[in-house]
């Protein structure tokens, strides 16, 4: 005899709400179907479900997350690094509390005290004809980030190394949700026959019909709800071995969205915004913003990342400011609004000569023009890289660039063989915008803060001054 068994996923939603009713619809209607003829089937999110950049995850800090994927009727859940390292310990220690569904990640510890109650490596359960099933979760290892938070991330191998021998004595099927990133997928499927489906996220790939290494099917869904995940399987119980396993990725684009939920999602967004009413300052005249440009808003933060820091140079992207702030009362939800990337401060220790050539590449207009995508990155462009703690001359060429034609640090040049600290955001920790910077042997990150903390304080400063 053979059972079907039916999975749905999202992943990588980002609290991009505007896919979230069509999502949902969807799902009731199959459940609903499922239901019906007494087919088992699961819903499962695989992380990075929220994401600070919007105002109901930053208003309610997560938690209104949580209950949209209950009210969904959702069974399983992951951590993506959105959740795990952009709340503050004590939020994401509580994120999950009132969950109605199983929580699975199984690299992820408290440092110190006693674990989150609703944190499990895995969760098995049967199917209605008694298949075991286990679905176990693993997240992308971010140690240094989540040490300063309070959190011990492990390998992600080293840990499926520790559990994997005792699933496989216990259930019939296993499934993964992997937020680790499409090549660590591909090694697991190689390296652990046994598992069956892996779920993948975090590099943002789409799978339209799935892909198969090994013994595993890897099925991914894509990045903001655009698509969905829909696992199909068979199991014969008489062979006891998987017969099919099918895996699509289907769009929300010409889908209907379900009118309950975006009432739901109207009612949380009115009751998030009220959280984020905390008065900043009074204003007593427009702040304007520009992303080709230096202001005097996007100099003043990148000021107060310099000092907060104690760095010797600051460095911030005018393309971090999103939008001007008129005058009057300003609240943190103005402050969000304009600065929504879940950022936060970092400092790199740099010698006098890539310290220049940071300089030299931070006034290219490739550089500037760079529609940057991801790394913590909200917004559209790069923008201009606007400094402080150095002074710096240089002159526009005919051919419209400009040239960076001598820099003093304290009234004196750049020292080619000294070490300078240098103030910025941590996304240039990251890739090969500025290879001096990611491949500096000494950072050192702030958390929990976030750049719109820090821009807060240099508004408050500037209004007073």
């Amino acid at each position: 005899m053979k059972e079907k068994i039916f999975l749905y996923y999202t992943s990588d939603l980002h609290s991009h709400f505007e896919n979230w009713p069509q999502i949902v619809g969807y799902f009731n209607k199959k459940k609903a179907k499922h239901l019906k003829n007494n087919e088992t089937f699961w819903v499962m999110d695989n992380g990075d479900h929220a994401d600070r950049f919007h105002p109901v995850t930053e208003g309610l800090m997560g938690k209104g997350n949580v209950e949209l994927l209950n009210r969904a009727g959702y069974h399983f859940a992951n951590l993506g690094n959105n959740e795990g390292i952009t709340l503050p310990y004590n939020d994401l220690f509580q994120l999950y509390d009132e969950a109605e569904f199983d929580v699975v990640c199984a690299n992820l510890k408290s440092m110190t005290g006693p674990q989150p109650k609703w944190l499990k490596p895995y969760r098995i359960k049967e199917t209605n004809r008694g298949t075991r099933v286990a679905v176990v979760g693993l997240t992308a290892p971010f140690e240094t980030f989540y040490r300063l938070l309070g959190w011990e991330i492990h390998s992600p191998y080293e840990t499926l190394d520790r559990y994997y021998e005792e699933l496989k004595q216990q259930v019939d099927i296993i499934v993964m949700l992997s937020h680790l990133g499409i090549h660590d997928d591909e090694e697991i499927a190689r390296s652990y026959p046994a598992v069956d489906v892996i779920i993948g996220g975090h590099t943002h790939h789409l799978f339209q019909n799935g892909e198969y290494y090994g013994n595993a099917v890897l099925t991914a869904a894509g990045k903001h709800g655009t698509h969905f995940g829909e696992i199909h399987l068979e199991w014969d119980q008489d062979k006891k071995v998987l017969t099919k396993k099918e895996a699509y990725a289907i769009s929300t684009e010409n889908m209907k969205k379900d009118e309950d939920v975006m009432l739901d999602l109207e009612n949380m967004t009115a009751r998030a915004s009220s959280f984020l009413k905390e008065p900043v300052t009074n204003l007593k005249e427009k702040m304007n913003v520009a992303w080709f440009k230096e202001t005097l808003l996007m100099k003043a933060l990148t000021k107060e990342v310099q000092n907060w820091t104690s760095a010797d140079v600051g460095m911030l992207n005018a393309g971090v400011l999103l939008d001007h702030l008129e005058s009057g009362a300003i609240t943190y939800e103005d402050i969000h609004r304009i600065c929504p990337h879940p950022m936060n401060p970092c400092k790199v220790e740099v010698k006098g000569d890539e310290l220049l050539e940071i300089i030299r590449v931070g006034h290219t207009r490739k550089l500037t023009e760079i529609q940057l995508k991801g790394l913590g990155f909200r917004g559209e462009v790069i923008g201009k890289m606007v400094f402080t703690g150095v002074d710096i001359r240089t002159k526009r060429d005919p051919d419209g660039e400009e040239r960076v034609r001598e820099v003093t640090f304290k009234g004196k040049p750049v020292d080619m063989d000294k070490t300078y600290t240098l103030a910025t955001a941590d996304t240039f920790t990251f890739g090969r915008l500025f290879p001096e910077i990611a491949y500096a042997e000494k950072k050192t990150y702030y958390m929990p803060e976030m750049l719109r903390d820090l821009l807060a304080s240099a508004i408050r400063k500037l209004d007073a001054s």
